[in-house]
């Protein structure tokens, strides 16, 4: 399967559970697990900015971001769309490089350079999962009526399920 792909269905979860989240007014965007976490808005840029400094570089483009300065459900859906969109106009072919080639990103303060298929399954998709869990934990935890199936697309429980009550 290819990179784009992968992340594709998963931005596309995202955006489903940032219309449900958006129910519940703004001031989840600014919620946060933990004080020195980052909030739910910044959870799910990251989310989406993995998604590109994943794809980019392992189909030889230049990096981009579709990050707004806004901090709005509207500016988050409109970043996940521009991102879903840039991705899948990659073709595949382009991803179909040598394994070793070196990839370079900037992981907190360290520069790293990874060979290709490291950067993207050891780096990059950790990464990509770790911001778009956080972003559903978040929500979760300030009450958004969301569920595994809205983080994975395949689960399916009757409302109100729980397996700590049943």
């Amino acid at each position: 399967m290819q990179p784009a792909a992968i992340f594709n269905r998963s931005l596309a979860q995202l955006r489903g559970m940032l219309e449900k989240i958006a129910a519940d007014g703004p001031a989840a965007l600014g919620a946060r697990l933990h004080e020195d976490m980052l909030p739910l808005a910044s959870q799910v840029r990251a989310t989406a900015n993995f998604a590109l400094r994943g794809c980019c570089p392992l189909a030889g483009l230049p990096p981009i971001s579709f990050e707004r300065d806004e901090v709005s459900y509207a500016a988050l859906t409109a970043q996940i769309d521009d991102t879903i969109r840039y991705l899948a106009a990659i073709p595949p072919s382009q991803f179909d490089g040598d394994a070793a080639r070196i990839c370079h990103d900037r992981a907190g303060f360290a520069d790293i350079a990874l060979p290709a298929d490291e950067y993207l399954n050891l780096y990059i998709l950790p990464n990509f999962y770790f911001h778009f869990s956080m972003a559903y934990a978040i929500a979760r935890s300030h009450g958004a009526r969301i569920g595994k199936g809205d983080f994975d697309g395949y689960h399916l429980y009757t409302p109100g399920f729980s397996f700590e009550k049943n």
